[in-house]
């Protein structure tokens, strides 16, 4: 058996950085206000919301402040979404030159941030993965899935190719994956159960989620066989991930070989939080 391996993407954040602000410098007003998969949401104001990003990162990791912190409850979600809200609200006056000059200043200031941390070291919970401390670079991995989905939801809005090379997409779905052991935390299963999960093209990557203990593991390599095999291509695999698809939707375009009912939780699978 062979475990995941921890998931280091700082590098990526500034040619992901340099492709965003190719494709945003040049938008007309039209482009600008285009609508997005985020529902009434345009390009701008996911521009927004990710310059939101970069200054909450800034003000609370690099800078300790906490005045914005929200406390943990039932509706933090729905606290969440309302902030995020009344941040695009409060923020639309900024001009589109403006806004890319921000996104290039706080953009680079969060990789030169990122870059000073100890990836190894613990740090707070990824919540999608449950409730332990996680390590720092898994932090930092979901930090980059959250600007990478977010400029998916631009590109798609204006028609553009989206980030889908290998070297950007393979560490989005490995940062994804590791939902799954939480997702099946209450599913039981017998000892050593594999659940094996590929996606296909240039990724052509496979996990597996293993029955261990009262708990479920997820691993690069294992030697038990499949109880069960989900095969999703690339864009199915992400929007699934992100809410951007139905689970149904998702079950249509998959290929699934062996238990119906262990299938049908890998579909419940939420990467964000939502």
């Amino acid at each position: 058996m062979k475990p995941v391996e921890p998931i280091f993407v700082v590098e990526l954040f500034e040619p992901m950085l340099d492709q965003l602000l190719q494709l945003l410098r040049p938008l007309s007003t039209e482009e600008w206000s285009r609508l997005t998969p985020c529902v009434g949401w345009t390009v701008k104001d996911v521009a927004l919301h990710l310059l939101g990003d970069e200054i909450g990162q800034l003000s609370r990791g690099r800078d300790k402040d906490t005045s914005s912190l929200l406390p943990p409850g039932p509706d933090l979600v729905s606290r969440i979404n309302q902030q995020n809200a009344l941040w695009v609200e409060a923020t639309r006056g900024i001009s589109p030159r403006l806004l890319c000059e921000l996104l290039d200043s706080t953009g680079h200031q969060v990789i030169q941030y990122f870059k000073s941390l100890d990836l190894m070291a613990l740090n707070g919970p990824v919540s999608w993965a449950g409730p332990d401390p996680a390590p720092v670079w898994f932090d930092v991995a979901r930090e980059y899935t959250e600007r990478w989905h977010h400029q998916q939801h631009i590109r798609e809005a204006l028609e553009r190719p989206g980030l889908t090379e290998a070297t950007f997409l393979t560490p989005i779905l490995d940062t994804f994956v590791r939902a799954l052991p939480w997702t099946f935390r209450s599913v039981e299963a017998t000892k050593d159960t594999v659940i094996q999960l590929s996606v296909t093209g240039d990724v052509a990557t496979s996990w597996f989620l293993q029955r261990h203990g009262t708990g479920w593991l997820l691993f690069a390599e294992t030697a038990f066989p499949p109880t069960t095999t989900v095969t999703l291509d690339p864009e199915t695999a992400w929007k699934l991930f992100t809410k951007g698809i139905t689970p149904e939707l998702a079950r249509s375009k998959a290929s699934i070989q062996g238990n119906a009912k262990l299938a049908s939780k890998v579909f419940e699978t939420v990467a964000i939080i939502a």
